[in-house]
C-alpha cells in the first residue's frame, strides 16, 4: 500500500505517542486522541498519532496516523518528526519494555523533539519525593513499604485503619483496607480486612494480626504494596468522598489547576474510583453540605494550593519534564487536605468545563515548548488537519 506524503504547511506538529497494534493500527483511547486532534486544529496545531515502532529518530520522515473527520477514520501518512511528543503509552508493561525505554530515552536527548510526561508514576517514589519538602510533607499520610507484618503493626499502633495499595495500581484495583477494633468487654483486638472488588468489597474478620497478615500476603502475591494511614474522610449521606484535581501547565509553561471534581464512594466500596462503584459529583455541593458555603471556598482554595505545590515537587524530584497530572486529594472531617495519589496519564474528566480546558492546555503547552528557548530549531514536517 502506498502511503501518502503531506507537503509541509509550517504548522507546529504534536505527536501523541502510543503503541502499535497489528489489527487496529495503534492502541489507546481513540476518542481522547480525536478530541486532542480536533482541539489542535482549532488552535492552529497539527496533531497525529505516532507509535513507538514507527518513530524513526534518525530519519527525516516517518509514519504517523492522521484522522479524517469526514471519513471518521485514521490512516497512515508520511510526516516529519513531531516538534512535541505527548506520551500516552497505555500500559506500564509496555512502557517498561526495553525497546520502549530506549525510544523514550532517545526522544528526551533529541535536539529537535520535546517529550513530556515520559513515564508512569510509582506510588512509593511519589510519597518519598513529597515527604522531602516542607511545602508538601504536611499533606502526606503516614506511609510504609509493606514487606512484613511489622509495617502493619507499627501503623496500627497509631491508627485504627490502614489502606494497602499496589505501587503500580490503577483505578482502585487491588486496594485493601484493614481495621483494628478493640472489644468492649474483653479489650481484645479484632481485625477486619476489606478487599476491593469490581463494584464493592468483601470483608474478612480475624482474631490475630498474624492471621490478617497471612490473608493479605495471599491477596498481594508478588506485587509491591504500600501501607498507609487511613484518613477519616468527610462524608455525604454517610458515604465518603474525595477530590479529583487536574493540574496542567498553561501557555506560559506554568503549573495551574485546570479543574476540581469530586468522586463519591459507592455504598459497598472502600474507594471512590468510578470503575469500582464510585460516582461523579459536584465538589461544591458535597463540601458545602459538611462545611457550609464559606468553608467550602476555603477548602477548595487550600486544595488548589496543595495541588500546585505537589505538582512542582513531583516534577522537581522526578527530574523529567511534566505537563500534566491528575491527583486524588482527601478532605478529612476537620477540613484538612491529604494527598492519596497522582497519575501522570490522567483519564478523561467527565465534567465538560474541565474536559474542554484540559484539551486546550495540552495544545497550549505544546505551543509553549515549541516557542520556548528549550525547543531547538529543527526540520519537523507538519500535516494538515481539517
Amino acid at each position: 500500500m502506498e502511503i501518502p506524503s503531506q507537503a509541509p504547511l509550517h504548522r507546529p506538529l504534536l505527536g501523541i505517542l502510543t503503541m502499535d497494534d497489528p489489527e487496529e493500527l495503534f492502541r489507546g483511547n481513540r476518542s481522547n486522541f480525536i478530541d486532542i486532534i480536533r482541539t489542535g486544529s482549532e488552535l492552529g496545531v497539527s496533531v497525529c498519532v505516532v507509535t513507538v515502532k514507527d518513530l524513526k529518530l534518525k530519519q527525516k520522515k516517518m509514519i504517523g496516523y492522521v484522522y479524517d473527520p469526514a471519513a471518521k477514520k485514521f490512516s497512515p501518512q508520511v510526516i516529519g518528526l513531531p516538534h512535541v511528543l505527548y506520551n500516552r503509552i497505555p500500559l506500564r508493561q509496555d512502557e517498561s519494555s526495553h525497546d520502549v525505554q530506549q525510544t523514550i530515552a532517545a526522544c528526551m536527548k533529541h535536539p529537535q523533539i520535546r517529550l513530556f510526561n515520559p513515564y508512569f508514576f510509582d506510588k512509593w517514589s511519589l510519597f518519598e519525593w513529597l515527604n522531602k519538602a516542607k511545602t508538601t510533607s504536611k499533606y502526606i499520610p503516614s506511609t510504609r513499604k509493606m514487606t512484613s507484618s511489622q509495617e502493619l503493626e507499627s501503623l496500627f499502633k497509631l491508627h485504627s485503619a490502614v489502606y494497602m495499595k499496589p505501587v503500580s495500581g490503577k483505578a482502585g484495583k487491588g486496594i485493601m483496607k484493614a481495621e483494628r477494633h478493640i472489644g468492649k468487654l474483653d479489650r481484645r483486638p479484632e481485625y477486619c480486612l476489606s478487599v476491593q472488588e469490581t463494584k464493592g468489597s468483601v470483608v474478612y474478620k480475624y482474631a490475630k494480626l498474624s492471621q490478617l497478615w497471612s490473608r493479605i500476603k495471599e491477596e498481594i502475591g508478588h506485587e509491591d504494596y504500600i501501607a498507609q494511614q487511613g484518613i477519616s474522610l468527610v462524608r455525604y449521606k454517610k458515604r465518603p468522598f474525595d477530590l479529583r484535581v487536574l493540574v496542567q501547565k498553561n501557555y506560559k509553561g506554568e503549573w495551574d489547576v485546570t479543574g476540581i471534581g469530586a468522586r463519591l464512594a459507592g455504598k459497598l466500596s472502600i474507594t471512590t474510583h468510578v470503575p469500582r462503584g464510585g460516582s461523579i459529583d459536584d465538589p461544591e455541593r458535597l463540601l458545602a453540605s459538611a462545611f457550609g458555603a464559606e468553608g467550602c471556598k476555603r477548602i477548595l482554595m487550600r486544595a488548589r494550593k496543595a495541588a500546585l505545590a505537589i505538582a512542582r515537587q513531583v516534577e522537581k524530584k522526578s527530574g523529567h519534564m511534566l505537563g500534566e497530572m491528575s491527583m486524588d486529594l482527601g478532605v478529612d472531617v476537620h477540613g484538612g487536605i491529604w494527598f492519596f495519589e497522582a497519575n501522570s496519564k490522567p483519564m478523561k474528566f467527565d465534567e465538560p468545563h474541565i474536559r474542554k480546558k484540559s484539551l486546550e492546555r495540552i495544545v497550549h503547552y505544546a505551543l509553549y515548548l515549541i516557542r520556548s528557548k528549550q525547543a531547538k530549531p529543527g526540520g519537523a514536517n507538519v500535516v494538515q488537519t481539517n
